[in-house]
């Protein structure tokens, strides 16, 4: 029986192929907006915590003036981390090594170009040079020795930045100071990360005046410690030596665990928020659908009454224009997932280009199942009113409809 449903249902759709593919539309815009949105946003979500995953999950992060890392690490706040904090962070139980950074914003000059980037301060020291040292380097790293020797982001030997190549040897200015180029950090995964300069933190407080006054301090703790726990203790040393009271601090301390749970809530939101709009694309195609079977019945009320007339039930006539509603979706469930995919993967292939490798589709077979078990059910649903009018017809009126 199922079998010659669909055959109805094929019949259906190649006797009034216009309105058919106009109706099929609706859904195939709605299905691929829905899908390549989910893979864009799953995509980024699993792109983030690969980067997260580098760092490890043993790492606690403190930023000054209640801060985050979306929030360029405590600018705009007269809040300060000291030398004095990094010590105090030191001497709590479970953390294995603490040091702090500076984040500054400065001119940097090359080939009579000169730019806007962003600069970080970095220890240069062994025991706390070891959070740059998690990525792989082209060179090598600033020394306790150096000076004004820099660390520089894979964008800028090819020719992102500057119009010219800024390579490995080569010379540039941070505000009037002349740098050598000694190492290139390898692609981290995105724009911001990929852009930075690292120098050494001696020197980075000398140029930008910010002795003593650290954008952010990192922690890393000791194996087999509670990383919440360490994280918790570590706020309540420093509220307790600042005397300010619980949800009054002029810092926050996050684990590397919150920061990616952080960031999946806000892609979740922002996701949520996207694909409700693109869902308004398959409500108006379910419409389409009920509209057009609501046509379909009428056009075949003849053919109702005739097969009523020879015992077809009421629950058969119901399934042969459920299937049809149902057939219609899943059309442009399948048309709209391979047009979904391929608009996820032209976008995964532009941000690329445009220099937003964190921007990748994720598709996953789950995802594509679930785009056409929601068309074919969506179609099904709207086709439901129409389908359960031409059941209740009967034999005796259908046959005498012109």
């Amino acid at each position: 029986m199922i079998k010659d449903f669909f055959k109805f249902a094929i019949n259906s759709v190649e006797h009034r192929r216009l309105r058919s593919w106009l109706t099929i539309l609706g859904i195939v815009i709605g299905v691929a907006a829905v899908i390549s949105l989910i893979s864009i946003s799953q995509g980024m979500q699993h792109a983030i915590e690969d980067q997260l995953s580098v760092l490890g999950t043993d790492n606690v992060i403190i930023m000054p003036g209640g801060g985050n890392l979306f929030s360029s690490a405590g600018a705009a706040s007269t809040a300060k981390l000291t030398d004095h904090d990094v010590s105090l962070i030191k001497k709590v139980q479970g953390v294995d090594k603490a040091f702090g950074m500076i984040y500054a914003s400065a001119r940097a000059s090359f080939d009579d170009q000169t730019k806007t980037v962003s600069v970080i301060g970095m220890p240069t020291d062994t025991e706390s040079s070891w959070f740059i040292k998690k990525f792989n380097v082209q060179g090598r790293y600033p020394q306790s020795t150096d000076r004004y020797d820099a660390v520089i982001g894979v964008d800028y030997p090819n020719g992102v930045v500057f119009t010219k190549d800024l390579k490995l040897g080569n010379k540039f200015k941070i505000e009037g100071q002349t740098f050598r180029v000694v190492g290139v950090l390898q692609a981290i995964g995105n724009r911001q990360d990929d852009r930075q300069i690292y120098i050494p933190i001696s020197i980075a407080q000398s140029i930008f005046n910010m002795s003593d006054n650290y954008g952010m301090v990192y922690v890393k703790t000791k194996a087999g410690a509670n990383v919440t726990t360490v994280a918790e203790n570590i706020k309540k040393a420093i509220r307790k030596d600042r005397d300010e009271k619980i949800g009054e601090e002029d810092f926050s301390v996050q684990t590397s665990a919150q920061l990616a749970s952080t960031i999946g809530s806000i892609l979740g939101i922002i996701g949520a928020i996207l694909i409700g709009i693109a869902s308004i694309a398959l409500l108006v195609g379910s419409v389409g659908i009920m509209n057009t079977m609501y046509t379909s019945v009428l056009e075949r009320t003849r053919e109702i009454g005739v097969m009523k007339a020879i015992g077809a039930k009421n629950t058969d006539i119901m399934l042969i224009f459920l299937v049809e509603s149902g057939f219609l979706g899943l059309i442009g469930g399948i048309i709209g997932v391979l047009l979904g995919i391929g608009m996820a993967m032209a976008a995964q292939t532009y941000a690329a280009y445009a220099g937003y490798p964190l921007l990748k589709a994720y598709i996953t077979p789950e995802l594509i199942a679930a785009g056409l078990l929601f068309s074919f059910t969506m179609g099904s649903i709207a086709g439901f009113l129409p389908a359960r009018q031409a059941s209740k017809m009967k034999p005796a009126d259908a046959l005498r409809y012109e």
